[in-house]
């Protein structure tokens, strides 16, 4: 399997990030922190660092840890990935859970998925969570094979209102 790793975001990725971007057009970005609401790259790295610490992050919401996942044999961007810290709301502890996560679309069916998520929750785990929450929509089979490979424990199906959709519910120890 090709070496994956995480790493904080940067502009020295900020090529990278427009097209990441531009390759979800035609769908949702899970696990972006809103990179698909900013046009200026550093902007959105403003945000995330603010977002990162409880004091500086947006009222009501959770702090969370942003990271982007890396192809070690040619630094290529291949996912990204957000790690809520704790599940203050309810939509996080009842829809999104603590991980969000999205692969490149040229990049699925590789493993970069199951890998990203393998490393998203050792970095979990750093941040003190003991159990990770991870989710999924009813219908992506591929998401809820990667959770399902990271150890994931079903709970329950609950409705998205946002969206009309169901989201399957994970559990995954980090201990």
């Amino acid at each position: 399997m090709t070496q994956l790793k995480l790493i904080k975001p940067s502009l020295d990725y900020e090529q990278q990030l427009i097209a990441y971007k531009a390759a979800f057009s035609e769908e949702h970005l899970y696990g972006g922190s809103r990179l698909s609401e900013y046009e200026d790259i550093a902007q959105w790295l403003q945000y995330i660092e603010l977002a990162s610490v409880k004091a500086t992050c947006e009222q009501g919401r959770s702090p969370s840890s942003t990271f982007l996942c890396v192809r070690e044999s040619d630094q290529k961007m291949v996912g990204i990935c957000n790690i809520r810290h704790d599940l203050n709301q309810d939509f996080l502890l009842n829809i999104a859970g603590h991980i969000g996560y999205s692969i490149l679309p040229s990049e699925r069916s590789k493993g970069y998925g199951r890998e990203q998520l393998r490393l998203a929750l050792l970095k979990a785990r750093e941040l003190g969570i003991k159990k990770a929450l991870v989710t999924c929509a009813d219908w992506n089979k591929a998401s809820e094979g990667v959770i399902l490979a990271n150890g994931g424990v079903y709970e329950d199906t609950r409705l998205d209102e946002t969206d009309n959709d169901w989201m399957k519910r994970y559990w995954i120890p980090l201990s």
